[in-house]
């Protein structure tokens, strides 16, 4: 694999979840702006650094050592690719603070090194939490490849930091330096709410979740045919989101054990609030993973699964066909998986492969439901 060579570090990088012949890197031409840029500043070691949305610990990793470096991102993998890229690097894994997206990172900050996200609502959120966390002087510097970086995030940058300097394209990435400024204290627009006709709940989405602002279509088509009515089933809600699939599927299985995981931390907290809404005091097991990859072998019933298509800006099947193995490996024999999927991805002839049985349950133009079970 590619070393990321930096003014700071020269570093050994893996990324999460690990595939086997890994095409990508863990690192961009961004990454290296950015850590050249706060080179060149030459800072004191006791430079506090607060570093937003670093996919693979690429920057707090060059940053561990040469100033007290706060990490805050809403990905549960990108935790565990910073944990395993410390040890990689012989560097101590205390030597950066992780707070998850779902709180705020608490100054003052001298430097905030944000990769801008995909979500710009993620972004805009984290700028406003911001607000009274930036030591006098601080500066606030945004990478990102020039095709993965909108207008609309200097936008955000320039409204809730202040004045924007861009700087000139290197090795295609780009950054923007923002000079904070004085301004009353920004009121969040999230977390934002939706209502389900059937049945008739409230979801509180935030900032960084999928389809905030109304139910995916994919889930839409999903939520009539879950099953009902099972028993006291241990049953899964796989890359929960908002917890929509549990929440409904717990309104008609009242005895069954439900877990909710989810890679994002800010879906896992959007989870937790719309079960305590729907469901008070029945108790679920709602959790920030990688998957099932904790979950104990054969010790679910069935797992419900709604797979996504991307991680990041990559597209492609592997996040899916990871989480069906997992979900093979937790259910017990003649367990249950049911997704949702698009039609022209082709799930069927995938989960064959893992589970032999494979069924339609149910179909539209665009979507299929499909139940694999475990022989």
């Amino acid at each position: 694999m590619p070393i990321l060579q930096t003014p700071l570090a020269s570093l050994d990088l893996i990324r999460q979840p690990e595939q086997p012949n890994e095409p990508l890197q863990a690192f961009d031409a961004a990454d290296e702006y950015l850590l050249t840029q706060l080179a060149e500043q030459h800072l004191p070691g006791e430079t506090r650094v607060l570093v937003l949305n670093d996919a693979f610990g690429a920057l707090a990793c060059s940053l561990a050592g040469h100033a007290q470096v706060t990490s805050c991102g809403d990905s549960h993998l990108g935790w565990l690719a910073l944990q395993k890229n410390l040890e990689r690097n012989a560097l101590a894994t205390d030597a950066v603070r992780f707070v998850p997206a779902s709180e705020t990172p608490r100054g003052p900050f001298d430097r905030v090194l944000i990769r801008v996200p995909k979500t710009l609502a993620l972004l805009e959120e984290q700028l406003i939490r911001l607000h009274g966390q930036l030591a006098p002087g601080a500066q606030v510097i945004a990478g990102a490849m020039i095709k993965h970086l909108p207008r609309a995030a200097g936008d955000l940058l320039e409204r809730y930091i202040g004045p924007v300097q861009a700087s000139l394209a290197v090795k295609k990435a780009r950054l923007l330096s923002a000079t904070p400024v004085d301004q009353p204290a920004p009121v969040s627009p999230y977390p934002t709410r939706y209502r389900l006709e059937r049945p008739p709940i409230e979801l509180s989405n935030q900032a960084n979740l999928f389809c905030r602002e109304g139910l995916d279509i994919g889930t839409r088509a999903f939520l009539p045919h879950l099953p009902r009515a099972l028993g006291n089933l241990r049953v899964a809600d796989l890359g929960c989101g908002n917890g929509v699939l549990g929440i409904v599927y717990a309104l008609s299985n009242p005895q069954a054990e439900l877990t909710l995981v989810d890679e994002s931390y800010m879906a896992v907290q959007s989870a937790r609030e719309n079960w305590q809404a729907v469901h008070s005091e029945r108790p679920a097991d709602i959790r920030a993973g990688d998957g099932l990859a904790e979950q104990p072998a054969a010790s679910l019933d069935l797992v419900l699964c709604n797979p996504p298509f991307h991680q990041q800006q990559v597209v492609g099947d592997f996040l899916a066909w990871r989480m069906f193995t997992q979900a093979r490996a937790a259910l017990a024999k003649g367990g249950e998986l049911w997704i949702v999927g698009n039609r022209h991805l082709g799930y069927h002839h995938k989960l064959k492969r893992l589970f032999g049985k494979v069924e339609q349950v149910a179909a539209t133009p665009k979507f299929v439901i499909l139940r694999a079970i475990k022989g």
